[in-house]
């Protein structure tokens, strides 16, 4: 029997995880706290319910459905108790205006692949494939590199998003069945982030370094954040780095061209994920922040060229 894992969504048709059309497979779980993440429902390693209060109809259903007691109607108001929830479900099998969604669910290996082959056409007549995102996938190891090693069993090209911060024998074990590896760099300073993160960099710098000393491709990629790093001092760092890192491939020997394998993206922030904030009970900082211009995404790009670095805006 194939393992089992926790999976928060599948993405069909997907064209910005990776080169052509492709599946992202996204895995609950992360270490990273970053204030402005696109994908918050995918920090928790474990099934939860998401509550949209401007969808409910305050029927009072869920009450009576919830084993837990973790809804209860106050004069007249739905109240969801977060702290008693345990993501049994009855609940959303009982919310008439799907205002609680569960968000991430255990899944087996083959049943994952059942959805991945349905669009193996779009795959083969784009040059796509599958990515496994998050979340972090080195965080469900085994059931990550199982799944990678079916996708390559079906000639499937297959792709991770990694944050990074992760033992690097568990993102080292992905490496034999990955042909592409997507890696977010997100600051230099250890301390900034730290506080933007509520990590330190220090392990994702490392593991930047061994995997370039990989032969696989690598895009780095940083998100740009107002008041995090859109400056041209911290974009600097930043591509310095990574000019350090295609050189270092390049004197290795493990250099495909100018680049050497490693190529580099800038991501503009945007606020999609706001609402996600609050149907899990987050605090949503980057209310009062708005997504890079475009011409402050060129001015940027344009740091990374006078340091010999070519980056493309996604």
């Amino acid at each position: 029997m194939s393992k089992m894992g926790v999976v928060f969504h599948i993405q069909r048709f997907s064209i910005h995880d990776g080169p052509g059309i492709r599946t992202t497979v996204f895995l609950k779980s992360c270490a990273m706290s970053c204030f402005w993440c696109h994908n918050p429902e995918g920090r928790h390693p474990h099934p939860e319910i998401q509550y949209f209060q401007d969808r409910c109809i305050a029927c009072g259903e869920c009450v009576k459905a919830c084993p837990n007691h973790a809804h209860e109607m106050q004069n007249g108001q739905h109240i969801f108790l977060r702290e008693r929830c345990q993501a049994s479900s009855e609940c959303v099998e009982t919310c008439y205006s799907n205002a609680l969604e569960l968000t991430g669910k255990h899944m087996r290996v083959e049943g994952i692949m059942e959805e991945v082959l349905r669009d193996r056409a779009f795959y083969e007549s784009s040059n796509g494939g599958v990515t496994l995102s998050g979340g972090e996938p080195a965080l469900q190891r085994d059931f990550a590199r199982e799944l990678l090693e079916r996708c390559k069993g079906e000639g499937i090209h297959t792709a991770i998003e990694t944050c990074g911060y992760s033992r690097w024998q568990d993102l080292e074990a992905l490496l034999p069945v990955t042909d592409l590896i997507m890696m977010d760099i997100k600051l230099m300073t250890p301390d900034k982030h730290q506080v933007a993160t509520g990590n330190s960099n220090q392990r994702i710098l490392a593991n930047a370094r061994r995997l370039t000393l990989t032969d696989k491709p690598i895009i780095f990629r940083t998100p740009v954040v107002p008041t995090v790093n859109d400056s041209q001092e911290e974009i600097g760092k930043i591509v310095t780095f990574v000019r350090r890192l295609m050189d270092l491939r390049r004197k290795d020997g493990r250099g495909t061209g100018e680049s050497e394998g490693i190529k580099y993206e800038l991501l503009p922030f945007h606020k999609l994920a706001s609402d996600k904030y609050f149907s899990l009970g987050l605090e949503n900082k980057v209310s009062n922040i708005d997504p890079p211009t475009k011409e402050k995404m060129l001015e940027l790009a344009n740091v990374a060229k006078r340091s010999g670095v070519d980056a493309r805006i996604r």
